[in-house]
């Protein structure tokens, strides 16, 4: 098992002259570097970008719906890490609720684990393929309120690695917590991001009807 280094590529703005910032959560077997050029297809030009690196190019060494034990201590590492850039962007200036968060599989399903396990206002939540980590959802990990943040979880029906079923139980959770939700499955989509996946995300997130909301 390991420990994570504390080790992020930053992209866009210099947070000084940021109003907002993305924290970009990569996948398995990919790579900070990899996450990084996704936000030039989203509009972030006011943003500070921050993508932390994997140890090993993993978060946590099996399946997001094994037995917890068998992610540890990576998973609590990796929590960490996304919790120690959170603090050091809310230093630099930038509140919590101008903080998005854009994972994608591996990534995805930290990024939901990290917000709902610190539930609060957030700018928003993308989730490209993704759901709460457990063989069991542990409903005491997770408090707080969000305040109507807007998250977003896309999925395929079928996946072959994030099972529907836990998509929609990690809506209903996060849902109750004040969670402004939006759930989009695609049939038969490969596990991937796709362009329509990243209209849905510029719609709901970046699009300047939205940023003058």
């Amino acid at each position: 098992m390991y420990q994570h280094s504390k080790n992020i590529v930053t992209a866009g703005l210099p947070v000084e002259n940021a109003k907002s910032a993305l924290i970009m959560i990569h996948g398995r077997g990919a790579s900070a570097e990899s996450m990084v050029p996704l936000s030039s297809y989203l509009d972030t030009r006011d943003m500070a970008v921050f993508a932390p690196q994997a140890s090993r190019h993993s978060w946590y060494p099996t399946s997001f719906i094994a037995p917890v034990e068998e992610n540890q201590p990576a998973l609590d590492s990796a929590l960490e890490i996304i919790n120690e850039l959170v603090q050091d962007i809310i230093k630099a200036g930038i509140p919590a609720e101008q903080i998005y968060f854009l994972g994608f599989s591996q990534g995805a399903c930290l990024t939901l684990e990290y917000v709902t396990r610190n539930a609060m206002k957030y700018g928003g939540v993308i989730a490209f393929t993704g759901g709460l980590i457990g063989e069991e959802i542990a409903m005491e990990n997770y408090r707080g309120n969000f305040e109507q943040t807007t998250i977003l979880i896309t999925t395929g029906d079928p996946d072959a690695h994030v099972p529907l079923k836990r998509v929609k139980e990690s809506a209903a959770i996060m849902e109750k917590m004040n969670g402004k939700m939006h759930v989009v499955v695609y049939p038969v989509k490969q596990h991937t991001i796709t362009n329509e996946e990243i209209d849905v995300a510029n719609q709901l997130f970046f699009s300047a009807d939205v940023n003058q909301v």
